[in-house]
């Protein structure tokens, strides 16, 4: 039998598949090399979309906040305006009051009674003055009791002096401004 020598194909092969292993090694590790940096370059595109989102998420927040303070300050100013509207409402509605006063003041006025001062704060009126008698300021404050416009009469003080021949009783009364029905009706 002939003698054939397979050792050196034997040898070819093993260097063959040795070659063929290493293009293999080879190109797995390149794989696995790309596909890291495939990865890698995938999250970073993924976190820098997420950045530029919540930057410009950021920048809405500044401007809705800037919005918002704006919204506070014309609120405020709306309230200042109304709080003026309303003080000129009860001016407006108030301007007869005093008209009322002094000519309830001149009709409940009995005679022999006269007033030197006259100060009002808020609806608490004030009168100061000079009288004939004591008698005739006890006059005065009963027709101020039974007047429309006025009540709560309040001697603070009253002091007879002599003046000349005469003697004359000087007095402080306080009362209150009322208003009549139909302007209640009309401010509520």
């Amino acid at each position: 039998m002939p003698s054939i020598n397979l050792l050196p194909w034997r040898e070819e092969e093993r260097k063959q598949r040795q070659r063929d292993f290493g293009v293999a090694t080879a190109g797995a590790v390149v794989a696995a090399i790309a596909f890291v940096v495939g990865t890698i370059f995938f999250y970073s595109q993924m976190i820098s979309g997420q950045q530029d989102r919540n930057k410009r998420l950021t920048d809405e927040i500044v401007e809705l906040e800037k919005s918002i303070t704006e919204i506070d300050g014309l609120e405020r100013q709306k309230e200042r305006l109304l709080a003026r509207m309303e003080i000129i409402e009860q001016l407006q509605k108030s301007r007869p009051e005093i008209v009322h006063l002094f000519d309830e003041m001149v009709e409940q006025l009995p005679e022999g009674v006269y007033l030197s001062a006259m100060k009002q704060t808020g609806s608490r009126v004030e009168i100061r003055g000079v009288a004939q008698s004591s008698t005739r300021v006890s006059a005065l404050m009963r027709q101020i009791d039974a007047s429309e416009w006025l009540s709560d009469p309040e001697v603070e003080r009253v002091e007879t002096t002599q003046s000349g021949a005469s003697r004359q009783a000087e007095f402080i009364v306080y009362l209150k401004q009322q208003r009549s029905g139909a302007e209640m009706e009309e401010g509520e």
